[in-house]
């Protein structure tokens, strides 16, 4: 898990460095650094754990910092769906960097789509406001968590895109 953290402090710092937007970069680099704490922590709490003896509170420090770890992540992501809504400079071709940045844009493409079909809905409330249909907006953790082996019993390899390499196979 630990090292799954690491995937995403990368997946940030390669956002943060494209993006346009000096803020949305700064609060992007924020939490990947946030990230690289929390998993190098976990990290050494559960190598100790690893070599000492069984108990409750080593276990639950050990739950505790993976709970960390994933509102770390989660943060991450949330942060790198505003650099994308800001845009994206263009990375090198054939690089990791452009894998991650098509990644992002492929989300990017599924929140716009989505958003111009709920605008289309002439569905009004009372108040005559337009209804929204109950399927949430595409948001990059989903896309993650689409893709994470763990999330199913054969894992999902993303199609890769000509000229485009695939960046992880957790992202």
């Amino acid at each position: 898990i630990a090292s799954d953290g690491q995937v995403f402090v990368k997946f940030g710092r390669i956002v943060a460095k494209h993006c346009l937007d000096k803020r949305c970069s700064a609060e992007l680099l924020c939490a990947a650094e946030q990230t690289h704490t929390i998993s190098s922590q976990l990290g050494i709490v559960a190598r100790v754990k690893a070599v000492t003896a069984e108990s409750k509170s080593s276990s639950e420090l050990l739950v505790s910092n993976a709970q960390n770890l994933i509102q770390a992540v989660s943060h991450v992501l949330k942060a790198a769906e505003a650099a994308c809504i800001k845009g994206l400079r263009q990375p090198p071709p054939d690089s990791e960097e452009e894998a991650a940045a098509a990644f992002c844009m492929q989300w990017r493409k599924n929140l716009l789509w989505h958003r111009a079909k709920e605008s289309l809905n002439s569905d009004r409330d009372k108040l005559g406001l337009r209804k929204t249909r109950a399927k949430a907006e595409p948001t990059l953790t989903a896309m993650v968590q689409e893709r994470s082996p763990q999330t199913k019993n054969t894992p999902k390899r993303p199609k890769p895109i000509k000229g485009h390499a695939i960046m992880d196979s957790h992202l």
